[in-house]
């Protein structure tokens, strides 16, 4: 018997880009082919009492591999992804070697082959060498587009003199990513930094340190006329700053900043609540909250940045930065829809919509016929507490392990194809490389 789909979602509530409704989604080929579907399917499931929210897009992980795969690798970071109900990943350029040039990225979308749960794309990282070179290594398919470090973390990418900054901004016409630090000040005021004390960690990494270099990055953006991204804004000072220039500038926030405060944080976790830029203040976060309630941040990213266990033992500052992220991106923001700091709809924009429309992502990004059927179905209701045993990252740990949550994913589904579902993996990965209207229509 032909069937008229090969997978139907029956019963959920279905978040459409006019929201809510509940029907049915039929899906064919990999792609949405009917909302509101009738008739026979290979596969049915029922979504009764469930919410399906286009597949979340994590714009900014750090999977370690090449080079650093005790930490973390393509597969084990790909797996936690989707246990967290995300369908999609940008995966950043820090590895050893790093992933600065067109063979870089040739190697890495091979390693990914067969072996990345959802699909994927990965920066190029800028250097002070490549500037010439990035206006053709962002256009390489699979490419997520140029990683600019500003200031120094996890590895050896930075560009952080004005000069070497302008020519990265006039080689290449995508969006530009950018970790904005001012390595300068910082190195003159390393003496900030408490042997033993992490909690000096933001002392050091100062809000000035943020903010003289997101303005520094707003002047050569405007001066190249590039657009830029800039990650994980910590302050809301930048949040103010970077509101003004929307015309160039897009930016994001994660859930660990807008969770997260150091006054109870770092006495509790000590070096693990150690991560670039810091985790500030109870005031620094509740800054952050107002400027997403007023629109500013577009894009939600989880950082997920794992050392191990024993690496972050070291004694402050001899401490890696870095925290894993993305396997609890989700459910932390579905328990603050569910505490009422946000809404669902606002997440969906940060997890979806905002990615597609910052980056330029083909097919990807909304419920709606023709898209790629990528879904990250939700229990709003479920009551759950985090625990290690779900923990998939290889470095075993979070800092949120114990804390308990309202909602949690229950299905991950990647063009149509299911690949977990109440914490059961499919039998085999099938991540493949996410598209951009940059690279496939010039």
């Amino acid at each position: 018997m032909v069937t008229a789909f090969d997978l139907k979602l029956v019963g959920g509530t279905v978040h459409l880009p006019g929201g809510p409704v509940r029907t049915d989604i039929g899906v064919r080929g990999g792609r949405i082919a009917a909302i509101g579907a009738t008739g026979d399917a290979g596969e049915t499931i029922d979504c009764t009492g469930l919410d399906i929210l286009p597949g979340v897009i994590d714009t900014q992980v750090h999977f370690r591999e090449p080079g650093l795969t005790h930490k973390e690798d393509l597969e084990s970071g790909s797996r936690a992804a989707v246990l967290g109900g995300v369908t999609a990943v940008f995966e950043m350029p820090n590895t050893k070697p790093n992933t600065d040039s067109a063979a870089a990225i040739e190697h890495k979308l091979a390693r990914a082959r067969h072996r990345m749960w959802c699909d994927h794309a990965f920066y190029v990282g800028a250097t002070n060498l490549n500037a010439a070179e990035l206006a053709e290594l962002e256009r390489l398919p699979g490419t997520a587009g140029v990683k600019i470090f500003m200031g120094a973390s996890t590895g050896d990418l930075l560009v952080s003199e004005d000069s070497n900054l302008a020519r990265v901004l006039a080689s290449g016409h995508r969006r530009v990513a950018i970790h904005a630090e001012d390595e300068a000040r910082m190195n003159a005021r390393t003496g900030e930094r408490v042997p033993g004390d992490a909690s000096s960690h933001p002392v050091w990494r100062d809000d000035e340190s943020a903010l003289l270099a997101t303005r520094r990055i707003l002047a050569l953006a405007r001066a190249a006329k590039r657009r830029i991204h800039v990650l994980h804004v910590t302050t809301p000072a930048e949040l103010e700053l970077l509101g003004q220039n929307k015309d160039i500038a897009t930016c994001e926030v994660t859930p660990q900043h807008l969770t997260l405060a150091g006054e109870e944080a770092y006495p509790r976790l000590g070096t693990l609540a150690q991560m670039n830029p810091p985790i500030r203040s109870g005031a620094h976060r509740d800054g952050l909250w107002h400027w997403l309630g007023q629109g500013v941040p577009d894009i939600l990213g989880s950082d997920h940045a794992p050392h191990t266990l024993e690496e972050k033992a070291k004694s402050y500052p001899d401490s890696p930065s870095g925290m894993p992220g993305v396997q609890t991106m989700l459910p932390l923001m579905l328990n603050h829809v569910a505490e009422g700091r946000t809404t669902l709809a606002r997440v969906i924009d940060l997890t979806s919509a905002g990615p597609q429309r910052v980056f330029g992502i083909i097919g990807k990004g909304r419920i709606a016929v023709g898209y790629d059927a990528d879904f990250s179905v939700v229990d709003l209701k479920a009551r759950w507490t985090i625990e290690e045993s779900w923990l998939a990252s290889r470095s075993g740990w979070s800092p949120f392990t114990g804390m308990t949550l309202t909602g949690r994913p229950i299905g991950t589904i990647v063009r149509g194809r299911r690949v977990m579902w109440d914490g059961a993996l499919a039998d085999m990965a099938i991540g493949e490389p996410i598209r951009f209207e940059a690279i496939e229509f010039g």
